[in-house]
Formats: C-alpha cells, sequence, structure tokens
C-alpha cells in the first residue's frame, strides 16, 4: 500500500455503487470509501444520480483507520460550497411578510440575559456539592 495521508487530493477511478456511497480505486492494491454525506453539497438521495462505476474522480482523503485500514474520502471538501445567502434573505422576506405582522428580531439577548443567573446558579451547586 502507497503511503497516503489526511487532505492528500488524489485521483482515483469508481469501482462500485452502494446505497450508501461508492467506492474508488486509488491504486492497484488500494481502494477508498466515499460515503453519500460527501458525495456533494446538500442532500444526496441517489449516489448514481453524481457517480457512475468506471468514472474518473479527484477524492480528498479525509481518514484513515489505522487499524483496519479503512480511508474515506470526499469530493464535497473539492467543491465550492453552495451559497446560501440569496435563500436566506428571501426566506428572511417571506418570515416578515407571511408568517407574522412585526419584525422579530431577539437573536441571542434572552440568553445574554439569563446568562449572569444560570452561571451563578451552577457554581452555587457545584460548591454545595450537588
Amino acid at each position: 500500500m502507497s503511503e497516503y495521508r489526511i487532505g492528500q487530493v488524489i485521483d482515483g477511478r469508481v469501482t462500485g455503487i452502494q446505497p450508501y456511497g461508492a467506492f474508488v480505486a486509488l491504486d492497484e492494491h488500494t481502494q477508498g470509501l466515499i460515503h453519500i454525506s460527501e458525495c456533494h453539497h446538500g442532500f444526496v438521495d441517489d449516489v448514481s444520480k453524481f457517480l457512475h462505476v468506471g468514472e474518473e474522480v479527484s477524492v480528498m482523503i479525509i481518514d484513515i483507520d489505522l487499524y483496519t485500514g479503512k480511508i474515506s474520502l470526499s469530493i464535497r471538501c473539492l467543491e465550492k460550497p453552495f451559497d446560501f445567502s440569496h435563500s436566506r434573505k428571501r426566506a428572511r422576506f417571506q418570515h416578515k411578510r407571511y408568517w407574522t405582522n412585526r419584525n422579530v428580531s431577539t437573536g441571542f439577548k434572552p440568553i445574554r440575559d439569563r446568562l449572569e443567573g444560570w452561571v451563578a446558579n451552577a457554581l452555587d451547586d457545584i460548591n454545595s456539592g450537588k
């Protein structure tokens, strides 16, 4: 087995597709698995919609189990993340317009207002041996 390391980007060939992911041959003696969650940003319901047996792919090694020698691979790490900013703006607008007639923006203020009391109670519990 060649010396592989986490973070390494390598080319391989898809050798098998399963409901949980795709197997990729890294060399003639080593293969790794791209889990379904690492095939693409966002929800993937079917690996075969993104990968096909025999296809050449670039993958990043994200984990190597030293005990079993299993190699976990990712294509998602090499993709540009999806920009949710536009959809967030639209959702925020719809929230204000359709779900309520007032502008709601409390953020973390309720937590900040109560945090000091929570810390004091926790310290009292620790000091009293509860």
